[in-house]
């Protein structure tokens, strides 16, 4: 395999950021040892960015995908999918995501806030898209993770949540405090568009 070959073959893809194992899975003729050997060439030419330990991205890599890539299984939510779906009006550079885990990590520049949601949640697909290459909450997953970790949040904009699809998706957290708090955003949602 010539060397513009394996170059050609990563920026081919779609994906942007990478973990070793998935390049791994591109170039299974390549050893390991070799493998590793080919991205520090590439990293050190500066055609492929080394972000972490055991991941990798092009140029233009997307901070979304990478947020979904350092913790796994995760999902890109509450301020992020909030402030993007116009529900709050706080403008923020950090990514939010739910994981297994709680934890701040600045990261090629990109910084990011995991919170943990338990795992029976957190692995339900229910109200997760799947976007090109990561995971994101819909507006009502977002809505409701948040109102779960936070006991008491501020919104600024509830009108454009689906209030079927949130009282749907409650369902997942089983948790009867959540519920009451839900409901008693309904009842603002509903003062404040009667």
């Amino acid at each position: 395999m010539r060397k513009t070959d394996f170059l050609l073959e990563i920026y081919k893809k779609k994906q942007t950021v990478f973990t070793l194992s998935e390049i791994a899975l591109l170039f299974p003729q390549i050893s390991y040892q070799n493998l590793k050997r080919k991205i520090f060439y590439y990293v050190k030419k500066g055609k492929i960015l080394k972000l972490r330990k055991g991941i990798y991205g092009k140029e233009d890599f997307n901070p979304l995908e990478l947020a979904n890539k350092i913790y796994t299984p995760s999902y890109i939510s509450f301020e992020t999918v909030l402030k993007k779906e116009g529900i709050i009006f706080q403008e923020t550079s950090i990514i939010f995501a739910a994981s297994y885990l709680t934890r701040r990590i600045e990261c090629a520049g990109v910084k990011i806030f995991y919170r943990k949601i338990r795992d029976e949640i957190l692995i339900n697909p229910k109200g997760i898209e799947k976007e090109e290459n990561y995971f994101l909450a819909s507006k009502e997953r977002a809505f409701l993770d948040t109102v779960f970790v936070y006991k008491n949040y501020y919104f600024d904009n509830l009108s454009p949540l689906n209030w079927e699809k949130v009282f749907e998706l409650l369902k997942i957290y089983k948790n009867k405090a959540l519920e009451k708090r839900v409901n008693q955003y309904f009842k603002i949602y509903k003062e404040e568009n009667a």
